[in-house]
């Protein structure tokens, strides 16, 4: 498989992944979402769940009908995305609230370490790294 399907299946996997994280913000995950928003986030955790699910879904989309012009551009946003939620996973582990079956200190610990690779995914497979440009 070129490397070029691979971006597409990738860019397109992490948009449809965004895409149901989104709805998931806003219908059947709410309340295991607001486990995640930091205590010092300055409005009400369902509405943090709420907007930061519109993002989402608008992120998602944008991956999935990005076209080459906009791609890279989009890919950025969505790593920027990851690293700005990232102190809610901080806040989920540091002040010991379950959810997603993130039941423990290890659990939560290791969920840390997802958040560099979503933002990984994100630059790789829209094309953000140097061993993909041409």
């Amino acid at each position: 498989m070129d490397r070029s399907l691979k971006q597409k299946i990738g860019r397109l996997g992490l948009g449809a992944f965004l895409v149901v994280a989104g709805i998931g913000h806003l219908t059947f995950a709410r309340k295991e979402f607001q486990a995640q928003v930091p205590d010092w986030v300055p409005i009400s955790k369902d509405d943090t769940v709420v907007y930061s699910g519109f993002a989402e879904i608008a992120l998602g989309s944008a991956l999935i009908l990005a076209n080459g012009k906009h791609k890279a551009k989009v890919g950025k946003i969505a790593a920027a995305f990851f690293a700005a939620v990232f102190p809610g996973n901080i806040a989920q582990y540091k002040d010991r609230r379950d959810g997603f079956g993130l039941d423990s200190d290890s659990k939560r610990l290791a969920r840390l370490f997802f958040q560099p690779i979503l933002m990984a995914w994100a630059l790789k497979s829209t094309g953000n790294c140097s061993s993909d440009e041409s």
